[in-house]
């Protein structure tokens, strides 16, 4: 599952470094969760770093984009088996 960050986000910054894949970015009004690089810190992390330091918790699981830990996981090693 990706994460979604919604409409209440307030800009604060605090999210885009702390995501181990830089799935994370500036939007055009609010922070944006690049899908294909989330895997919620599955394989960096035991929680998902972004929301751990969100102050107004509105980094969600999003809808459109559900995985399983083993995807998750699966997609973890893609996007590191470069670095290996």
């Amino acid at each position: 599952m990706a994460l979604l960050i919604t409409d209440e986000c307030i800009n604060c910054d605090l999210c885009e470094p702390e995501c181990p894949n830089e799935a994370i970015s500036q939007g055009n009004d609010i922070y944006v969760v690049n899908s294909i690089l989330c895997t919620e810190c599955v394989g960096h992390h035991d929680d998902s770093q972004c929301i751990e330091v969100c102050p107004v918790d509105c980094i969600i699981t999003d809808p459109d984009n559900m995985e399983s830990g083993a995807q998750l996981l699966t997609k973890y090693k893609h996007l590191n088996e470069s670095v290996a």
